[in-house]
Formats: C-alpha cells, sequence, structure tokens
C-alpha cells in the first residue's frame, strides 16, 4: 500500500470533516453534528498510524504556492510525518470526548452553538499547527489557538475575573508572539526560507534559538510566563481540559520538538531549555501543594509536566517529550473532566477541602481520578509511568547540570504528593458538604469520555512505547538504583503525603498559603506592583516634570520670576520721593548750564 498517499488522503479528510459543520448551514443541532464530526475525524485518522506502525515512513510533504516576500517563497506546506500522524488521532480522541463532555455540561447555556464553533476552530487550528512544513503555516496555527483560547477563557464574559483571565492569557502570549516574529523575520532576510527542510542545514545564531525559546515559553507558560495558566481555569471545565491536556499549552513543547535539529548541537539553547524547564516544573509543584481549587492544583500540575517536557528538551531527546505529550493528553483531560463532574454535582463548589466521601456518591467519577492521580504519579504499567520513568533514566544517565536534574527530581516526588492530596480530600474521608446536595452519574454523556480517557491513561502508554522508543535491541548498563529511580521518587512523595495527611491536612490553618505562595508572588509583583511603579513614574513625569516644570515654572511663573527682580530694583531705586528728585533735576540742570558757560 501507498502509505503517504493513504496518509495525506486520510489528513485531508480529517480536517474536510471538521470544517464540514462551520461551512454548512447552521442548524439547531450544529453541536451534536461537531460531535460526529469529531468522531469521525478520529476514526478517519487511525488507518494510517496503523500503517506506519507495521512499516518504515518517511515524512510527506504537500505544498502549494501562496505568495513571496522579497526573494522568499511563502508557500502553504504541510508536513505528514511520524509526529503529525501520532498525535492528530491523540489530539481528535481527547478532543472527542471534551466535545462529548460538553453536550452534557453546556446543555444549559442559550450560546452552546457558539461555544462550539469555537471549539472546532480551536481544534482546526491545532491540527494546523501539528502538520505544518514551515514556520508560517506554523505561526497560523499558532495565533489561530491563542485567539480561540481568548474567548473560551472569556466565555463567562459577565465576570470580571473571566476577562481578566482572557486578557491576561493574551497578553503573556503577545510576549512569545515577538519572539516568533523575531525569529521568522531574521530567517526572511538572512536565509531567504522558512521551510523545515532547509533550516535542519543551516548553522542558526543563538539569538535565533532563544528568540524561539521564549515563544515556548509563553505559550507553554514556563517559569516568568507562568501566570495565566492558572488564571485561565476562569473558563468552562470543557476550555480547562481541551487547552490544558493536549492542545493549546504543548504547542511551546511541539515547536521546540520541530526545530530541535538547530538546538542539538547548541549548548547555550540546551542549558537553557533545561534550567528553564526545572524551575519550572519545581515552582509549578510546589504551588500545586498549597492549592485548595481542584482545578488549579491540576493546572499546576500541568505546568510542572510541561517543565518536566522542557527538561527533557534540554537533554537532546525530543521523542521522549513528546511521548509524555502523548500521554499526559489522556489522564491530564481525564482529571479535568471528573473535576468538572465534582463541581457541577456539588453546586459549583471547586474548594477541595468542602468536599470528601465522594467515592460512595459519585464512585466512577472518584476511580478516574485516582486512576488519573496514579498516572499522574508513574506508578508502574500506567500511562505516565513509561514516559517519565524513560524520563527519569535519562536524567540519572545524563551529564549535564547537576542542580537542574535534582530539582527535577525533587518536582517528580511533590507530584506524588498533590496526587494524593486530590485523592485525599475528595475521595476519601467523610462528607465535607451539604447532605441536601444530590449527585448522581446517571448520565452517560457525562460518564462516557471519562470512562473513555481512563482506559487511554490504562493502556496507551504501553501502545506508545512500542511505537515511539526504538525497538532496537540496547545493552543495559545502567545501575539498577537509576533503572527504579522513577519509582523510588515517586514512592517517597507518597510515603509524605500520607504523612501529610495523617499530621496536618485534617488540622485548621490559621495561613492562607494558597495565596502567598501562589504563583510565587507574580501577581503581587507583576500584576500590581510593577503596573503601580510605572504608574507611578509615569503620573510624577507628567504632573512634576510636564506639568510642573514646563507649564507653570517655565511658563507663567517663570515668565514672572525671570521680570520681578529688575522691578524690584526699579522700586528700590524710585522710592516715590517727588520733591526730591524734583530738586536733583534742577541741581542737575543748574550743573549742566554752568559747566557750559565755563566752557
Amino acid at each position: 500500500m501507498n502509505l503517504p498517499l493513504t496518509a495525506v488522503t486520510c489528513y485531508s479528510l480529517s480536517m474536510l470533516t471538521l470544517l464540514f459543520p462551520l461551512i454548512s448551514p447552521t442548524s439547531s443541532h450544529f453541536h451534536k453534528n461537531t460531535k460526529t464530526a469529531v468522531k469521525t475525524a478520529f476514526f478517519i485518522s487511525i488507518p494510517p498510524l496503523f500503517f506506519m506502525i507495521n512499516e518504515s515512513f518517511q515524512t510527506t510533504l504537500i505544498s502549494w504556492k501562496w505568495f513571496s516576500v522579497l526573494a522568499t517563497p511563502l508557500d502553504f506546506s504541510i508536513q505528514i510525518d511520524q509526529y503529525s500522524m501520532l498525535f492528530s488521532p491523540i489530539a481528535l480522541l481527547v478532543s472527542w470526548s471534551i466535545v462529548e463532555y460538553s453536550l452534557w455540561y453546556m446543555h444549559n447555556d442559550h450560546k452552546i452553538q457558539l461555544f462550539f464553533k469555537y471549539l472546532l476552530i480551536f481544534l482546526l487550528a491545532m491540527m494546523l499547527l501539528v502538520s505544518a512544513g514551515n514556520l508560517l503555516i506554523l505561526f497560523i496555527g499558532w495565533e489561530g489557538v491563542g485567539i480561540m483560547s481568548y474567548l473560551l477563557i472569556g466565555w463567562y464574559f459577565t465576570r470580571s475575573n473571566a476577562g481578566a483571565a482572557a486578557l491576561q492569557a493574551v497578553l503573556y502570549n503577545r510576549i512569545g508572539d515577538i519572539g516568533f516574529l523575531f525569529a521568522i523575520f531574521w530567517l526572511i532576510s538572512n536565509f531567504d526560507s522558512i521551510d523545515f527542510n532547509l533550516l535542519f542545514a543551516m548553522n542558526p545564531p543563538t539569538p535565533l534559538i532563544i528568540a524561539f525559546i521564549i515563544a515556548a515559553a509563553s505559550k507553554s507558560a514556563q517559569f516568568g510566563l507562568h501566570p495565566w495558566l492558572a488564571s485561565a481555569m476562569e473558563g468552562p471545565t470543557p476550555v480547562s481540559a481541551l487547552l490544558h491536556s493536549s492542545t493549546m499549552v504543548v504547542a511551546g513543547v511541539f515547536l521546540l520538538i520541530r526545530i530541535h535539529p538547530l538546538i542539538k548541537d547548541n549548548s547555550t539553547a540546551l542549558s537553557t531549555c533545561l534550567c528553564l524547564g526545572a524551575i519550572s516544573t519545581v515552582f509549578a509543584a510546589t504551588c500545586a501543594l498549597t492549592q485548595n481549587d481542584i482545578k488549579k492544583i491540576i493546572a499546576f500540575s500541568t505546568s510542572s509536566q510541561l517543565g518536566l517536557m522542557v527538561v527533557t528538551i534540554g537533554l537532546n531527546l525530543p521523542h521522549l517529550a513528546f511521548f509524555h505529550i502523548c500521554t499526559h493528553a489522556f489522564f491530564k483531560a481525564m482529571l479535568f473532566l471528573c473535576s468538572g463532574s465534582v463541581i457541577h454535582n456539588l453546586n459549583d463548589e471547586q474548594d477541595i477541602r468542602k468536599m470528601g466521601g465522594l467515592q460512595k456518591s459519585l464512585p466512577i467519577t472518584t476511580s478516574c481520578i485516582t486512576i488519573g492521580s496514579l498516572a499522574l504519579m508513574g506508578t508502574p504499567y500506567l500511562a505516565g509511568f513509561f514516559s517519565k520513568d524513560a524520563i527519569v533514566e535519562s536524567i540519572n544517565t545524563s551529564n549535564v547540570n547537576a542542580w537542574a536534574l535534582i530539582v527535577t527530581l525533587i518536582a517528580t516526588s511533590f507530584t506524588a504528593v498533590y496526587s494524593l492530596r486530590i485523592i485525599f480530600f475528595a475521595s476519601l474521608s467523610f462528607p465535607r458538604f451539604n447532605p441536601l446536595i444530590f449527585s448522581n452519574e446517571n448520565n452517560s454523556t457525562a460518564m462516557n469520555p471519562i470512562k473513555r480517557l481512563a482506559v487511554g491513561s490504562i493502556i496507551a502508554g504501553l501502545f506508545l512505547n512500542q511505537t515511539l522508543i526504538p525497538s532496537s535491541p540496547m545493552t543495559l548498563t545502567m545501575p539498577l538504583y537509576m533503572k527504579i529511580a522513577a519509582l523510588l521518587v515517586s514512592i517517597m512523595g507518597f510515603l509524605i503525603a500520607i504523612d501529610l495527611a495523617q499530621i496536618s491536612w485534617t488540622k485548621v490553618s490559621h495561613q492562607n498559603l494558597s495565596k502567598s505562595i501562589n504563583t510565587s508572588f507574580y501577581p503581587s509583583i507583576i500584576h500590581r506592583s510593577t503596573p503601580s511603579s510605572f504608574f507611578n513614574f509615569s503620573l510624577n513625569t507628567s504632573s512634576h516634570l510636564i506639568d510642573t516644570l514646563w507649564l507653570e515654572k517655565m511658563g507663567p511663573k517663570g515668565l514672572a520670576s525671570s521680570q520681578l527682580p529688575p522691578v524690584m530694583k526699579n522700586q528700590e531705586i524710585q522710592q516715590g520721593l517727588i520733591k526730591t528728585y524734583l530738586s536733583i533735576l534742577v541741581a542737575s540742570l543748574i550743573i549742566c548750564l554752568i559747566i557750559l558757560q565755563l566752557a
């Protein structure tokens, strides 16, 4: 069978299937048609994946002439390779589950059709980003997911926090866009090409690669550009699941994977990725430990896992970063959907301290939360184990920055602590909510997506491990303690979490650590102190420098003050003694006449 032709055909059919509900006349069943379209696109994208597993597959590039800038042709280029063929079915499967879940979660929203249109456009932009053959098409998909994330995060626009969170996401992503555009313009002006195949043959300067890293850091919420990720929880839960599982937030890491041939020989870029990822993963894990909002705990865990992916890029292992993207998509989307189910059944309660005992009233949801949390911890034979175990093994056998690697291992142990904290507060102990609240799991539209993702969280790691990890036999020479390091770190975090549960989690805390350590004081520093300082500086500049100095002291007051001294001198000389002045005048005239007569 002609695998490239099959891959291109299936990709084209998938995109057309997703596009069909948008171009067809709007009907009252648009939201249901959207679910059918995403489901159909998923099944269409599967055949090339199985053929790729059984046969060797080379990259297929489809290019259409579009336009030119100077001497640089800017084509509409689509690249079908291992990454796009494997990621597309995963993104479509996760999106199918989220779209189906949204039918239940958003059924009372009177703008549900517009909501599903936004979801479809978001998914189309993500598919375009994944399969882009050059930087221009990737940037179009990049901006597409950014714009739609703004609209989806701010869906509840009547709430001020939602509008502020949407604007915050846009502003932080604009920083990355500056880096991305700088790289594109530099390549156009100096290299006359932005196609990946041609870029990989060049030796780029370090500032160009740093610009790409800045772009990735803003989109993937790395340290310094991270506050928007937790704020994005103001959007509906399906939006949180879509943005923070397999789509928008991994776009930055996916960019680094795409341009990895440019990074692999640049020690500065690799060290930057390693250190940035290590700092991001440990601070996000620390923030997750102090949160009480169930959605924000999961959001910070996403940021921590993104930092782990960037660390893997810094270790020169892009295929492991991509492996973790794929496994992470299943259990993270499931955790968000489970949190939405809990919040919905508890009348919009998101504080985990007001939950408890849900294993009796919501057994399926709490079971899936447990599966997702265990997969996030890296429990053996679940999806997260295969990718995290390989990453931790690579960390232990590498010879790069030791402190960054130690910090990453500490963050990995923190993962077990906050994962068990969710299980402890949500599922175990006694109920801490209103006993009159009625909760049930009878709606198959809500439960089927969660069950589907739970199956993926269990078996996806094994399947992807056989697909992505090289099948050639390798001689394992690492010591046993290195081999089981990931498991040991998770067990250590698990034991710490159990100890904390017995000591402090059951006591009333008089300190609100969720606000004091929240995103490492960034809301106070970046969003309040810095704008306040700039505002005061601008106010002083306008009032003291422009208004006081120019308009007053150098204007009317300046003119008056410059003319006042000579006037005062004249006043001192001319004191109004008219007789004296007349006598002096007469005396002066007489003296002048005498002098003239004598002459």
